[in-house]
């Protein structure tokens, strides 16, 4: 597979995703004006771009275990539904639990914010 046409794809856009990542770390410190003080704060740019990964992919991580448990328990119901009633609750509590982490790291994110 690593010589056929989709190894050469996955090369290159590994090499665009490289250059993009060097991109932006090399930006940050190329572009920052200094501040008053004459003190550089080039780390605030940090916290923002931490604070907005962190929560982007914690919401990425509920969407998915929440599409997961949803089509389980569709399953299950659908392989026997008289068990409809005893899936249900579990799953509410179970995707109540994940969506609670996500507004964690939604607290999280606002709390790096406020450090800007």
């Amino acid at each position: 597979m690593s010589g056929g046409p989709e190894g050469r794809v996955m090369k290159r856009l590994a090499a665009i995703m490289g250059s993009g990542c060097w991109l932006v770390m090399m930006a940050s410190p190329a572009l920052a004006a200094e501040a008053e003080g004459g003190a550089g704060l080039w780390y605030r740019g940090l916290i923002a771009l931490a604070a907005g990964l962190g929560l982007g992919l914690a919401a990425f991580g509920a969407a998915l275990g929440q599409g997961r448990a949803t089509a389980a328990a569709m399953e299950s119901i659908g392989r026997n539904p008289n068990s409809a009633d005893r899936i249900f609750t579990p799953l509410i509590v179970g995707l109540a639990l994940m969506e609670a982490l996500a507004l964690y790291a939604l607290v999280i994110a606002f709390f790096l914010q406020g450090k800007v």
